[in-house]
């Protein structure tokens, strides 16, 4: 979870001819499936896409994290740059110790993923429900723990496994110290 703190603003108001203060403002923010799913069914377009959100997507994506209750929503208006900057570093976070290894052979899945489609991975692997409201990249790291762990072990080809027997006998040679 993050929080930001939208400062207290004066603002002048020319119709009525008067200063306006606005009290500071606490927002707890979560980057979940939540979250995603209330943006895309309002933007109807994926928010996990290379496109480049405008200013006001950007601000309603952070309305949809906030997880405070009762929150004006003219709040949103005065959220500043740094605000912004601070919630795209949390949304970039992995959340997760969890790493993988980079696997060259692996072909690159360019499917558009939405919040139906994480929805759907949940189901396939039994990944409780509950799960929706975790950091979005920390839910995508089960998804994918899931996916690798359910998957059959791949056979070798026999080139790999040439390459691996070789590689065993010269490391029993170097251990043993012998020619072979």
């Amino acid at each position: 979870m993050l929080q930001i703190v939208i400062p207290s603003t004066e603002l002048y108001d020319e119709e009525k001819n008067e200063f306006i203060i606005t009290k500071e403002v606490v927002l707890q923010l979560e980057h979940s499936l939540v979250s995603l799913s209330k943006w895309e069914s309002k933007w109807c377009k994926p928010f996990l896409s290379k496109e480049l959100k405008t200013n006001e997507e950007t601000i309603d994506y952070i309305r949809c994290m906030t997880i405070t209750q009762n929150v004006d929503p003219g709040v949103y208006n005065y959220i500043n740059k740094e605000s912004i900057v601070e919630v795209n570093k949390y949304i970039e976070l992995s959340m997760s110790a969890t790493t993988f290894a980079k696997d060259d052979k692996r072909v690159i899945n360019k499917e558009v993923i939405t919040a139906e489609i994480i929805y759907y991975w949940m189901i396939v692997l039994q990944v409780p429900f509950e799960c929706q409201r975790w950091h979005l990249n920390r839910l995508l790291t089960l998804i994918n723990v899931c996916n690798i762990k359910s998957q059959s072990k791949r056979k070798m080809n026999a080139k790999e496994l040439y390459a691996r027997n070789i590689a065993l006998n010269e490391a029993r040679k170097a251990r043993l110290n012998t020619t072979g």
